[in-house]
Parts: C-alpha cells; structure tokens; sequence
C-alpha cells in the first residue's frame, strides 16, 4: 500500500520496475497477460499507457489499455499477441474475459491505481470477480493519495500482510497549492467565476461540478460571456471527452468544467489554476481535486466558491486536510446568506475503563465488611444499656482498629 501526494509521480513508482523485471524474459504467451494495471477511469487508464509506452519505449517489453465508450473488436485483435503490461478499466476487461480475449492466469503482478477511488465508485464486484481469475502466487499493489479508514480496511482483506509506505503525513495538500475560499450566494456563483476570470485574466482554468448537468449549464453561461469551455463527464462519448482533454492540454480551450472522473491521476503540465465550483460529497476527492495544479513541485492555486449551504461540507473538508481555509469576498459579491464559521472535528479520547476486581475478592471484602459491622453492633449492645447512649472513649485511651 503506498500513500502519497498527487504529482510525485506514483505512476513511474510502479511502472519503472515492472519494465526491468520484464525486459529480459520470454515472449508472454497468445492472450496472455503478465502484469494487469486497473484504473477506475477511462482518461487515467489512457495516460498510464501514454506513460508505459514512453519509459519502455527502448525495451523489448509490450504493452496495451482496454477501455470502454469504443468498440471492443480492435482491442481483442491487439490482444491476441499476449501483452507483459496491460492496463485496463474493470468493466472492459471482465467484457474481454467473457469473450476469452484475455487470461489472466500468467498474472505476475496486480496494481490498483487510484485504488480508494475505484472500490469506492462500485468496482469491488467487478475486482472480486477478476481476482478469482489470478494465480495465488503473485504481487499486490495499490497506489493511492487518500485512503479512507474503510477502505484500509477492505485493503487489510485484499492484501496479504502489506508493506505500508507514506511518503507523506496522511491526507495533506501540496504545499505548492495555495488554497483559499471566496463566499458567495450559490445563485451568484457563475457570474463570480466568469468575473475572476475575465478580471484576473486566468488563461487555463479546470472546474470541478458536482453533477453532469451542472457542467453543461456552467459551459453554456461561460460562452455566454464569450469565455471559450468544454464539458468533461460520464454523459460524453469516449470521442468527445478524448478530445476535450486534449484540447484543454495544447491551451486551445480555456476552461475545462468537469466532474470528479477527471479529479484521479490526471497530469496537465503547468495547470496554473482549479476552481471548485460545488464543494466535493467526499472530503478525500478535495485532495485529488486540487492535485491537478502544483505538480511535480510547481506552484498552482486551489480556489473554492462556497455558499451557506455548503458550510458542512467546507468543515468535513478541513477537518480532513488539518487546516482552516482562508475565507475572502470579492467586490460586487458580497453573499447575503454568510456561510457559519466551520470548526475541525477531533476524535474525542476514549475514557480509560477502571480495572475490574474478580468476583472472589468482592465477595471476600463484602463479607469482611459484614463481619465486622455485626462484631462493632453486638460490642456497642453489649457495652451500653437499652436507651443509653454508649460512653465515648477518653481522650487518652488509644482506640483499636
């Protein structure tokens, strides 16, 4: 299992050794695979193959992706001549195996990249299934910025007494990325957005939307206001959403508004800003959200528009990156609903438990105790007459325990 942040270059962590461990070993048989790479999204499984071609472009080692949103028939073809590196969405490749195209049976390494993002979108059916496909003997790998308690735990299943690296302290930003918030009214929120950029002459801008339609109405309002932008989500064909990224990328388009499919992995080389237009459900895809600016140690800006209704999550958020986001308002923007102040939740100490006495010696003192009041009555009775009080010892006289 290893943790680090977005942009330090996970990718070659695991890929680099996977080529020399391969580049001098037999030709992998017809249909047959020997290190399986899964990706939970179809633009991370292409850069991941982008990024194997080029490190073993001087190797005799092959390798392919597999996706869905395209025809199946070119991919099954390509197959056919075994591949050492294949990487690969969970549903294309389960297609593939039903169509015998692939076996998974010389498997000598499984990686899971964006590992929490992909039993977290609904993959671990298709993952469970695909692991009864692969030898017992072999290596797991799961790479990751943000593991979740639950799913640490569903890797403590997975995984086989793991190695744990972190390279960084869990779930922290980059420090490249400088974070802030802008208030304002949610009905405010577009006009905001094409106001800083239209001020502030941002020439390259990704927008993260929580919903699909959300992206498409922000894209019409933006060329309204003549800012050129696309849309990227689960709607769009694998054609479209190919193009939009790579348009975005050469700086031909100026604003990419997207959903969180494009929050994993993605590299964009010099992304100078992201903006989060809904705040993230889930506190974790913040990290990933903003790990598209401030890679490979250049310095980026993670902006977040947020109205009152969002101040819950802004505290899950904080809560999880340890830190309490700077808050400013912009001319003009002035939000009539103030979003509350947020507090960071801390986990409360547990309570240490007193030690529990055995039952033995509760019973042994209690009946101690009942001896020796009976003993201190009869001694008073006898001492002191039916409706006298009993004389109280001198001052003297030393009493007796």
């Amino acid at each position: 299992m290893a943790a680090a942040q977005t942009g330090t270059g996970k990718t070659a962590g695991f890929t680099l050794p996977l080529l020399e461990s391969f580049s001098g070993k037999e030709r992998v048989p017809s249909n047959h695979v020997r290190a399986l790479i899964l990706a939970p999204t179809r633009e991370l499984a292409i850069q991941i193959a982008d990024q194997v071609a080029t490190y073993g472009q001087y190797l005799p080692v092959t390798s392919d992706v597999v996706y869905g949103g395209v025809k199946i028939n070119p991919q099954m073809m390509k197959l056919r001549r075994g591949v050492d590196l294949l990487v690969a969405t969970p549903g294309r490749l389960i297609d593939l195996i039903g169509k015998n195209a692939v076996k998974l049976s010389c498997v000598e390494a499984l990686v899971l990249d964006e590992a929490d993002r992909m039993l977290d979108m609904g993959f671990a059916d298709e993952i469970g299934q695909i692991l009864k496909l692969l030898p017992n003997k072999r290596q797991n790998l799961l790479f990751s910025a943000t593991f979740s308690d639950d799913i640490r735990d569903l890797c403590r299943r997975l995984l086989n007494n793991p190695i744990k690296i972190e390279v960084n302290p869990r779930n922290s930003t980059p420090k490249s990325v400088r974070q802030w918030v802008y208030e304002v009214d949610k009905s405010k929120k577009p006009a905001l957005l094409s106001h800083l950029i239209q001020n502030k002459e941002w020439s390259q801008v990704l927008v993260f939307t929580r919903t699909k339609n959300g992206a498409d109405q922000l894209v019409k309002h933006l060329k309204s206001q003549n800012i050129s932008a696309v849309a990227i989500h689960g709607d769009k064909s694998q054609g479209l959403r190919t193009r939009a990224l790579n348009d975005f990328k050469a700086n031909k388009t100026r604003i990419l508004v997207a959903t969180d499919i494009a929050a994993r992995g993605l590299d964009i080389n010099d992304l100078p800003h992201v903006i989060n237009f809904d705040l993230p459900k889930v506190p974790e895809d913040y990290l990933h959200r903003i790990g598209r600016t401030g890679r490979a140690s250049s310095e980026g800006e993670g902006i977040s528009l947020v109205s009152a209704d969002e101040a819950k999550l802004l505290a899950a958020i904080e809560s999880v990156i340890r830190q309490t986001l700077v808050r400013e308002v912009e001319t003009g923007f002035i939000p009539k609903h103030k979003v509350p102040l947020t507090r960071q939740s801390k986990p409360r100490p547990k309570k240490l438990k007193k030690p529990k006495q055995s039952k033995s010696l509760d019973k042994k003192s209690k009946d101690s105790d009942d001896k020796s009041h009976k003993t201190s009555s009869s001694r008073r009775s006898r001492q002191s007459p039916k409706g006298m009080k009993p004389e109280k010892p001198s001052s003297n006289r030393r009493k007796k325990r």
